[in-house]
């Protein structure tokens, strides 16, 4: 039962694209999360007024930030996986 040695890792050439693009997408979704936050603290009542399918603001815009945050990860995954694969292969760094 015991299990094999650690896979080494070498240098990711893609990790400033990855960095720069969690930095870009954590900023867009901070700025719509700063939305959802400014409505609450300025007018409070418009979160209570229904939007869609007798959905209030509040309950749409919520599930909208689950969802996007959602559809960011699966983009991050998407775009970072092809710039490894790019950037990556065929590489054997000993550092």
């Amino acid at each position: 039962m015991d299990h094999g040695p650690a896979v080494e890792l070498g240098q990711d050439h893609a990790s400033d694209i990855k960095a720069r693009l969690g930095l870009v997408l954590f900023v867009i979704y901070g700025l719509v999360y700063a939305g959802f936050v400014v409505i609450n603290t300025l007018s409070p009542k418009t979160m209570s007024e229904t939007i869609v399918l007798g959905l209030n603001l509040a309950v749409v815009y919520g599930f909208g930030l689950i969802v996007l945050a959602i559809i960011m990860g699966l983009v991050y995954n998407a775009v970072c996986t092809r710039y490894e694969k790019q950037l990556n292969t065929g590489e054997t760094d000993s550092a």
